[in-house]
């Protein structure tokens, strides 16, 4: 796979008859290994390990209902009250972000209501926070670390 504008970690990967496969320490099972769950994946030990969330705050690929249809957030990170804070949105490396990829997201916010918002390709990443006053969107270099 690809290398990834995210630090390296050790995953396990392995083979069935028809597709590697790589573990998913979020759901506990293993998954095909697409280039987009490649990234999902990085961006999951880039949060536990680097930002130090706690794997109990993470959900992966949670429905939602979104004008009757069926959504799924690549990956949600809750408060310890429950409630939303981060939600990303995973690309494939070769897959451009573009305002479709910002409109999707903030689609899905309209239902979520995180207060912060990341969409990355693996090898761009963009870290926005919600400004409620302003109701607008700040770029950000960066997201915090998880503080209790």
């Amino acid at each position: 796979m690809q290398k990834l504008n995210l630090p390296t970690y050790p995953f396990r990967i392995k083979n069935n008859e028809k597709h590697h496969l790589i573990f998913d320490e979020v759901r506990k099972k293993h998954v095909v290994l697409t280039p987009e769950e490649w990234v999902r994946q990085h961006f999951i030990q880039f949060l536990l390990l680097k930002k130090k969330y706690p794997i109990s705050l993470i959900a992966v690929e949670k429905q939602h209902t979104i004008n009757n249809l069926k959504k799924r957030s690549d990956i949600l990170v809750f408060n310890t009250k429950g409630t939303p804070d981060i939600i990303v949105e995973c690309k494939a490396p070769n897959v451009k972000i573009t305002q479709d990829t910002f409109d999707q997201i903030a689609r899905y916010n309209l239902k979520i209501d995180a207060n912060y918002l990341i969409v990355t390709n693996g090898l761009e990443h963009y870290y926005c926070m919600l400004d409620i006053s302003n109701e607008t969107y700040v770029f950000l270099k960066d997201i915090p670390s998880y503080k209790i």
